[in-house]
């Protein structure tokens, strides 16, 4: 199973795609799709929903696996995340990938067995199961590859918890 995991942003969305044949995962690309401050809003979106096509017309994922939009403090950044993450299910919905949603608490315990593991100990782990040299950078990319990894051991049943906007199973 090929699997798209996203984190979303706007300025920064990074992204992974893991291939998972159980119990195994390998990375097959990751990275971040990056815009640029001053670049008009809407222009930025475009940037991302475009980049979002070409990466799954790329890869042809099985799921696309995002982080659930949590509100922090800052309204304007998460109405900004929100907009980017609409043009990202966009993306997954208009090309009939499957799209699953998941807490960062889920995210957490999938990879670490510790829902209250903190980044670098998420990271770690990421690089471990992933078998890579180094911590992908930036740290929305590894964050991206623990979101599809969370898929992955997650897949087999699909939790209540996430969403599947497709209204398939895998």
């Amino acid at each position: 199973m090929m699997i798209l995991g996203v984190d979303p942003g706007y300025a920064i969305v990074g992204f992974g795609f893991v291939r998972y044949m159980p119990p195994h995962f390998v990375p097959v690309e990751y990275g971040s799709i990056v815009t640029k401050a001053g670049v008009p809003f809407e222009n930025r979106l475009e940037i991302i929903f475009r980049r979002m096509v070409e990466l799954i017309d790329k890869r042809k994922p099985d799921a696309l696996a995002i982080e659930k939009l949590f509100y922090a403090n800052n309204a304007k950044t998460v109405i900004g995340v929100a907009e980017a993450r609409g043009v990202i299910l966009l993306a997954a919905r208009l090309k009939g990938v499957p799209v699953y949603e998941y807490t960062p608490l889920q995210v957490k315990q999938a990879v670490t067995g510790y829902g209250q593991a903190i980044k670098p100990q998420m990271q770690e782990m990421t690089r471990r199961l992933l078998c890579l040299k180094e911590i992908p950078k930036p740290d929305d990319t590894a964050d991206a590859l623990a979101i599809a990894i969370c898929h992955g051991q997650n897949c087999r049943v699909v939790p209540r918890s996430a969403t599947n906007f497709n209204n398939k199973k895998n």
